[in-house]
């Protein structure tokens, strides 16, 4: 379905539907509890990604063995990942979460490098730091206004567990890849088990469920499964699968910046000079580690 995209082209698609993924998710705030809605989302992404499977012929059923590996990708990437953002943003505000996600640059880089070999230049490092840097300036009122009490080391250890999580479920999906195992029926059964996961998690704390009837919440629940969830993270694996992890990752330095523009555009955010600052090291950062590699010259190589 997308072999024969650019790498360009699939890394640029998930990253502007994630962007405005942050716009989207504002209409899933309201009746329906948190962990519900996002149990919805990737049920119903399960259910989409299973048809496409159906319709591209391919096999969706799996040895019991790698249904426990399913089970595991699900539960961490889809499930206990976004159980921990979610209550970190009960004690963090969204910018510094965004900021601290960021890094997964570097968690996934060293994951690539442990479990496939993928080393990162030098470039890379520096690169990425420089945007983490950019994240940082454009959300540094968030930076500022969090004090270190109880309830911010609480926010902060659950978003880093959130993007430990998220790292090991990359690691956890490419492994499953490089055994044969096609993306698609992958993801369409970690996605529903992900799912399961989150309405046991909300069974087990006794959340509430509430029916949210208004069509916004709707269109925005198959906003976020149609193109938030099949198709960002198809495109996003399938770039894993060329380029590695760690590349993969620098998505997470241009979303934010992008995210702002749109909510300039519908929400009233208006830029400050260091917001420009950040965005300007953000853009930087990405320029610098994904430009190629100077070859060397013929005299050197010989």
């Amino acid at each position: 379905m997308q072999s024969g995209m650019s790498d360009r082209t699939l890394f640029w698609v998930p990253t502007l539907i994630w962007a405005t993924t942050w716009h989207a998710i504002l209409y899933q705030l309201g009746e329906t509890s948190a962990l519900h809605s996002v149990a919805f989302r990737f049920g119903l992404a399960s259910v989409m990604l299973f048809a496409i499977a159906r319709w591209r012929g391919e096999a969706v059923r799996m040895p019991v063995s790698v249904h426990a590996w399913l089970l595991l990708t699900g539960a961490v990437q889809y499930g206990l990942n976004y159980l921990c953002t979610y209550e970190s943003e009960k004690h963090l505000a969204s910018g510094l979460v965004a900021v601290l996600f960021s890094l997964m640059i570097f968690t996934n880089a060293i994951g690539g490098s442990l479990f496939f070999g993928q080393h990162m230049t030098r470039r890379f490092w520096l690169s990425g730091a420089v945007g983490v840097v950019g994240i940082a300036l454009i959300f540094w009122p968030d930076i500022v206004a969090a004090r270190g009490d109880a309830s911010v080391l609480l926010g902060v250890a659950l978003a880093m567990t959130a993007v430990t999580l998220a790292s090991v479920g990359n690691m956890l999906t490419l492994r499953l890849t490089r055994q044969g195992i096609p993306l698609v029926p992958l993801l369409a059964w970690s996605m529903g088990f992900g799912a399961v996961t989150l309405l046991a998690i909300a069974a087990a704390l006794q959340v509430k469920f509430h029916l949210d009837l208004r069509p916004s919440y709707w269109l925005s629940l198959f906003y976020l499964s149609g193109l938030g969830s099949v198709a960002a993270f198809l495109l996003y694996f399938k770039l894993a699968q060329r380029q590695g992890p760690g590349r993969a990752a620098l998505m997470g330095l241009v979303i934010p910046v992008i995210a702002l523009l749109v909510s300039a555009a519908l929400e009233g955010w208006r830029p400050t000079p260091l917001s420009t600052t950040g965005i300007v090291l953000c853009l930087a950062g990405l320029w610098g580690a994904t430009r190629p590699a100077k070859a060397l010259p013929t005299a050197a190589r010989q």
